[in-house]
């Protein structure tokens, strides 16, 4: 199972040319880009852990690329990727949010169901990664 989240979701993963083309559209419409990582990647999940500092005043993707690449080689077991804010409105609003890495292995999510009152059901996610602990969720 692959999870679904950003923009390229349904696409193949990304290659690093396809990374670079992207992170270069970002910065032609001047918009700072940051790097995150996590290893719960559950769909309420907004709050992934931030790889250094949001990377401004950049022109090439040279300098985001040396920095995923660097986020990859300390996290190789985590989900990765890529978010560019455009500051226009007067607020941090995200404008382009995708996956850059992924593990190899995939969990995924069961479906708990739960009748609460009046037979009424309610549903929720359970990420198998979370049955381990944090850091050994997805292998050694």
């Amino acid at each position: 199972m692959h999870l679904r989240q950003g923009t390229f979701s349904h696409l193949p993963d990304l290659d690093d040319t396809e990374i670079a083309a992207q992170v270069r559209y970002a910065l032609l419409n001047n918009w700072p880009v940051s790097i995150e990582y996590t290893d719960d990647p559950h769909p309420r999940n907004n709050y992934w852990e931030m790889w250094g500092l949001p990377l401004f005043d950049l022109d090439e993707p040279d300098g985001v690329l040396a920095e995923i690449n660097a986020c990859r080689v300390t996290f190789p077991r985590h989900y990765i990727r890529v978010n560019a804010y455009d500051a226009s409105y007067g607020r941090q609003t995200t404008a382009l949010s995708f996956l850059v890495q992924r593990p190899a292995d995939e969990p995924g999510f069961r479906l708990d169901r739960t009748d609460s009152e009046d037979r009424r059901q309610r549903y929720g996610f359970h990420s198998y990664a979370l049955d381990d602990r944090p850091g050994q969720r997805y292998g050694s």
